[in-house]
């Protein structure tokens, strides 16, 4: 059982038997008798692990034992020739009792010892940090024209941001961390449970624990039948045996191991284990070992995070700030030339003798050069925007936390469920997408499964009509013959079928009953489904691992087979209808065997025994899997049943196949004995299984297929229309046939009939005949042939009628094919193919595929994906494209925690992209060009300056503005600007999806865009120097003095200030109020501080020549005048340009905002969530859980990974919300503070 995430087995007692530990014991100390040169071992990690239960003394002797031989195996031979074997045996001692014995877990990043030096690390591998790292120390020495304070306090300001939001998220996670290791838990002590917490516990202690709310989709999990007794404490004191197992490891679906009591090996598979963050249903309680504890568990193993994505966005910022260091050296390089040609020692008045410092010496002007190079690279350091990270983090994560996880459009009333930004890494990524790949279960339809059709011996039933049969007909312009119901049709979630021949028992009066019983027997035997409520067919309820288990144990209950109870060995079903109408019998079916689904396997099967004593195999699954294990009997049932499954698959259901198969007692009992070695091997145990499984899924009789209904999502069929319309191709990769994928495509407005359809299947009569002589080689040879020449024909086709009809196309292709196509040889063609495609629908895939082909366009087409799924099986695909979507649906968490954004619904995906992403997108655009022109401007009216001083490194400015100028001066507008900027809103930008396109032509991060933004710069900073300079060489003070050098400075960068803060202003589309305060706030910031610092001097202060200079400035009418026409002069190029640009050259945007600019957006997010009367009570509840408190983590795991704790906060504020799989770890400590209270 996992100890914190624990597997906990209701195996109840496991103990290691006394003969077992004294072996244990006696080979201990048998090895540690030995002669052992240290270092000289090789030691070979065990494939498994023994775990004696309710034993700590020999669990500790087993740990005791295995790091004897880790620590043997060091290769450090010459410390340990000097430790005594005693010492050796207290550090292997004090080894086993640190790894092995603590549950104690822990998901901080950092501890007391390690934050300052881990932090530290973390900030300095980005460039910029290093760089300016860098800068500080070479402005301490003497070749530096500015005090190192210059560099060191916005390096210091940064740093000290960004290590308190680091210990602001870790003390989240700490706080998480004591929540969970204080959990409390019953341990057996003696013959008595005994309450300590979660972090007490050790390996092999044995368990009880109450019902743990994780998951919403249940999976069966029974105890072996040999331990069925061990609960109460005074039986399971006696039991003894113990636990062969594997090591631990992360994959949360599989488990290898064996029980051994009193020379029994019994075998453990996952159906035995349970996993921390289940839903505990049937059951008070279980009684299990701890199998895992610590950090050694399953889920905590699962819990680091998925490897980090970077936005295409900060990928080409970088580029811009290498752009950045280009454009400084060659300003170093001009000044370091300039100094070694300028230096002569005709210049009296500068000193230069004989003694003079190597930096002047015009003796060796090279030396002067070099030293002049170093000199201007710590003066010119300005030019690379050291806050430029910091606030570009600031604004991403404040528009995760605050606008998209509280936008009530995309959140999802029904389920409760509010959008999460698991990432605030990717914001801007979502304002590029140009490629969506899409699951369709679950993610387009609505994963609420509906029994609809079946066939049953050739013949097909049901008389409905599904919504793609509506829709197919209405492209088509023809009428439906729609059958009207019977007023006596029975419809219950999961069922919606009509057909008077079988319902009410007619099936007995049909051709053949028999093989009507064996379909609803298969249907109600074969199956993982827990019944929970009454058994009553009016109020039992289905608990099924996937909505298609339900939707046909509740078809086979309408048709008088009704599942009401299961043990861990039987399956009980009341049967009416079998022999005279009306008659009711409850028979119970022994269930000796389940052979569990899987993406592999794509079929399950059970082997039950009848109260008669018939054995029979019950298999259901995936046609092409069924079909290929089928006796060579029943043609016309097997021509008759592919017919129907293609008209099912046309309709746009979901299809099943049923065979069955009788065993005899010796095949069984033949089968069996290698099933359970198989079973009990600890060694490629699922390999041997399905070897095993092959043994008998075969010589199957067909009884019929299964067709499921699964709707469609509200508003999929026009959000893909809009996404369309906004540039975005859509792919669809789905598992099943090729015809409901097209059916489903055509439903969703994914393809239409204005498209051209290029499909490229395996269902040619060239590849069956190749499959029905059954050679492998052959069949490969001929599938590749076949893709070869359907590539190029498709490729052929494509050009000519994209190009030259200009007609949109969709390709469609099949698994199979998919495979050979993704052929390095053939994956070229494929690409140029698929991007010549409006649409493309990848059917029959597996989870692997889906992954390769969201890479292939990811790196062979370098365009922007986006992946969207909700289950496991999604997971790969989510990790392979540059965003990853979560759907938090029926499937459960897996696709959610492996994503960088959660949603509840397809349609979420307009408003996450057309709004939020495309204003990330521009806001940084533009954040990150005004960053780049401000310290630009900045950096060059230095470097003029440099013109003036002959080269010499003077500076222009005062040591503290250029400290505080990127960190304090002009900081807080740029962050307004990231955060507040709108070009349009959110209902405009839905409504003109087209908008959408800029972003993914990158129109607005473009180096053209940078280059007018250093145009201006350049423009700008000749206004700042020469206009200041040029006019003061006239202007004095009151006393009849003329300006300095520092009041010169003081002027121009008091112009740079105002200037730089009122452009924002230009580049901003909408200006709020937090504008206008954060701008005037600014500029307030710098005049408040020149009085302060120009009225106070210390006697080691450098600038001493500042003193003063503010007072004397504004004691001048030149200075007044200066501040009025400097910033209308340097602004005016940038007016006229913009007036032009508008006029002329006007972006999409402006369009909009010219035929919209009369109108008020009476839906902007802040009014509506200000108007709080206008709320429908659920947009009211949804703002109240909008303002509750929320805690974030960056480690991904179900139970450590935590979004919110919507229901703990909610509760505290007195809001209503439902329970959330989440929130484990926080319900967890409040249940135990209420036990502590009540004891």
């Amino acid at each position: 059982m996992d100890g914190k995430g624990w597997e906990r087995v209701r195996m109840a007692r496991l103990g290691g038997s006394s003969a077992s530990r004294g072996r244990e014991a006696a080979q201990l100390r048998q090895v540690s008798s030995q002669t052992v040169r240290l270092g000289r071992v090789q030691p070979q990690a065990p494939s498994h692990r023994t775990i004696y239960c309710n034993d700590r003394e020999a669990n500790l002797l087993a740990r005791f034992k295995v790091c004897g031989h880790i620590i043997y195996g060091v290769s450090i031979p010459r410390i340990c020739w000097h430790l005594s074997y005693f010492f050796c045996k207290i550090l292997i001692y004090l080894v086993a009792l640190l790894l092995f014995q603590v549950n104690s877990v822990s998901t901080t990043k950092y501890n007391i010892l390690t934050f300052l030096p881990k932090g530290l690390f973390e900030q300095f591998r980005r460039v910029a940090n290093l760089y300016f790292l860098m800068i500080s120390i070479l402005s301490t020495t003497p070749i530096s024209p500015v005090s190192p304070v210059t560099n060191v306090v916005p390096l210091s300001l940064v740093l000290l941001v960004s290590l308190i939001k680091e210990a602001f998220e870790d003390w989240k996670r700490f706080q998480n961390d004591i929540a969970i290791n204080s959990t409390p838990v019953d341990v057996l002590q003696g013959e008595n449970w005994e309450t300590v917490s979660w972090r007490k516990l050790q390996v092999g202690d044995i368990i009880r624990t109450a019902n743990l709310d994780g998951e919403t989709n249940l999976k069966i999990r029974k105890a072996l039948e040999r331990t069925w007794d061990y609960v109460f404490p005074e039986k399971a004191s006696e039991f003894k045996g113990e636990i062969q197992c594997e090591q631990p490891n992360n994959s949360l679906y599989t488990f290898t191991g064996n029980l051994i009591v009193e020379n029994q090996t019994l075998p453990l598979s996952p159906n035995q284990i349970l996993l921390r963050g289940c839903s505990l249903r049937n059951t008070v309680h279980i009684v299990g070992a701890v199998i895992f504890t610590g950090h050694e568990t399953k889920v905590m193993m699962n819990s680091m995070s998925v490897p980090s994505k970077r936005s295409t966005l900060e990928r080409k910022l970088d580029k811009l700030i290498l752009t950045l260091f280009g454009g400084l050296f060659f300003m170093c390089l001009i000044g370091a030339i300039g100094s070694g040609v300028f230096i002569n020692r005709k210049y009296y008045y500068l000193g230069l003798f004989e003694d003079v410092e190597q930096q002047f010496n015009p003796s060796n002007r090279f030396v002067v050069s070099i030293l002049t190079m170093f000199t201007l690279i710590t003066l010119y350091s300005t030019i690379i925007p050291i806050s430029l990270y910091v606030s570009i983090e600031m604004i991403k994560f404040i528009q995760c936390a605050q606008f998209i996880n509280k936008d009530l459009r995309m959140y999802h009333a029904e389920t409760n469920t509010p959008a999460l930004a698991r990432t605030s890494n990717l914001n801007e990524e979502l304002g590029q997408v140009e490629y969506i790949f899409s699951d369709k279960t679950g993610t387009l339809t609505r994963n609420l499964m509906e029994f609809f059709k079946c066939s049953i011996g050739g013949v097909s039933y049901g008389v409905g009509i599904t919504e793609i049969e509506r829709g197919q007909a209405q492209r088509e312009g023809r009428a439906l013959n729609e059958i009207q119901k019977s007023d006596t049709v029975v419809y219950e979630k999961g069922f919606n079928f009509d057909d008077d021949r079988i319902m009410r028992g007619a099936w007995r009066n049909e051709r053949d009953p028999e093989i009507f019983k064996e379909f609803f027997r298969c249907l109600a035997l074969c199956h993982t489904v827990l019944p929970e409520g009454d058994e009553s067919p009016e109020k039992i309820v289905y608990q099924a691992a996937s909505p298609d288990e339900a939707a046909l144990v509740t078809a086979a209950k309408h048709f008088g087979f009704f599942f009401y109870r299961r043990t861990p060995t039987t399956v009980q079903l009341r049967e009416s209808h079998v022999e005279k109408m009306g008659n009711i019998q409850d028979v119970s079916y022994e269930i000796l065997n389940v052979l569990e689904f899987n993406s592999t396997r794509k079929r399950q099967s059970v082997v039950c025994r009848y109260p008669n004593g018939r054995l029979v195999l019950y298999c259901k699954g995936a046609d092409n899997v069924i079909y290929e294990r089928l006796a060579g009997t029943n043609q016309d049932i097997k021509r008759l049943t592919r017919e129907h499954l293609e008209q099912f698959g046309s309709s746009g259901l979901r299809t099943l196949c049923l065979a069955y198969r009788d065993l005899t007692i010796d095949t069984y009992e033949n089968w069996n004995e290698k099933f359970v070695q198989a079973k009990s091997s600890l060694r490629d145990r699922e390999k041997k299984l399905d070897e095993v499984a092959e043994m008998i899924e075969k010589d199957l009789i067909l009884i019929g297929s299964t067709a499921i209904e699964d709707k469609l999502q509200e508003g999929v069929p026009d959000c893909i229309d809009t996404l369309s319309r906004a540039g975005i191709k859509i792919w669809v990769l789905t598992g099943d046939k090729m015809e409901t994928a097209i059916n489903i495509a055509y439903a969703c407005n994914l393809i239409n009939n204005d498209m051209k359809q290029l499909i490229i299947t395996s269902e040619t009569d060239a590849i069956r005949e190749a499959e029905e002589k059954g050679d492998p080689v052959e069949i490969s040879r001929v599938i590749r042939d076949s893709v070869s020449h359907d590539l190029k024909r498709c490729l052929e086709e494509a050009q000519q009628d994209l190009h030259i009809f200009g007609q949109k196309l969709a390709l469609v292709i099949d698994g199979k094919c998919l495979m050979y196509a993704l052929d390095p040889s053939f994956r070229v063609d494929l690409l140029k193919l698929s991007l010549n495609c409006s649409s493309v629908v990848c059917c029959r895939v597996s989870p692997l595929q889906k992954a390769q082909v969201t890479s292939l366009v990811k790196k062979g087409a370098r365009r922007i994906t986006l992946s969207i799924g909700d289950g496991a099986n999604d997971v790969s695909m989510i990790q392979a494209a540059h965003v990853g979507v979560g759907i938090s649906g029926l499937e459960g968490m897996q696709a959610v925690m492996a994503s960088d954004f959660a949603i509840a619904q397809f349609r979420f995906l307009k408003d996450l992209l057309l709004v939020h992403g495309r204003w990330s997108y521009i806001r940084l655009c533009k954040v990150i060009t005004y960053f780049f022109y401000k310290n630009l401007t900045f950096t060059l009216t230095q470097f003029w300056f440099t013109f003036h001083t002959g080269f010499s490194g003077q500076r222009f400015y005062d040591d503290w503005f250029q400290s505080l100028y990127n960190v304090i001066f002009t900081a807080l507008p740029v962050i307004i600007l990231g955060l507040f900027d709108k070009d349009v809103s959110a209902s405009l930008a839905k409504k003109y999806p087209q908008l959408y396109k800029e972003g993914i032509r990158n129109t607005y991060f473009k180096w053209a865009v940078v280059g007018v933004w250093a145009f201006f710069a350049f423009y700008q900073s000749l206004i700042f120097y020469y206009f200041t300079t040029t006019a003061s060489e006239n202007g004095h003070n009151s006393s009849g003095k003329i300006f300095g050098l520092w009041d010169v400075s003081t002027m121009a960068f008091t112009c740079v200030v105002i200037t730089v803060n009122l452009r924002l202003l230009m580049a901003c589309n909408s200006i709020t109020r937090w504008h206008h305060l954060s701008i005037s706030g600014s500029i307030l910031a710098w005049f408040v501080f020149i009085f302060i610092y120009s009225g106070v001097m210390t006697p080691n202060d450098r600038q001493e020549n500042v003193y003063f200079t503010i007072y004397v400035l504004m004691s001048t009418f030149y200075f007044y005048l200066t501040l009025l026409l400097v910033p209308i002069v340097a602004l005016f190029g940038d007016f006229l340009y913009l007036g032009l640009q508008r006029w002329f050259f006007p972006y999409n945007y402006q369009i909009v905002q010219e035929i919209h600019r009369d109108e008020v957006d009476s839906i902007s997010r802040t009014e509506f969530l200000e108007i709080g009367n206008h709320l429908t009570p659920d947009e009211a509840r949804s703002y109240a859980i909008a303002q509750l408190p929320r805690e974030k983590s960056k480690h991904t795991g179900f139970a450590f990974d935590s979004p919110g704790y919507e229901s703990f906060f909610a509760s505290q504020a007195g809001v209503y919300v439902p329970q959330k799989a989440w929130d484990v770890a926080r319900r967890a400590s409040v249940r135990s503070s209420k036990r502590t209270s009540q004891r």
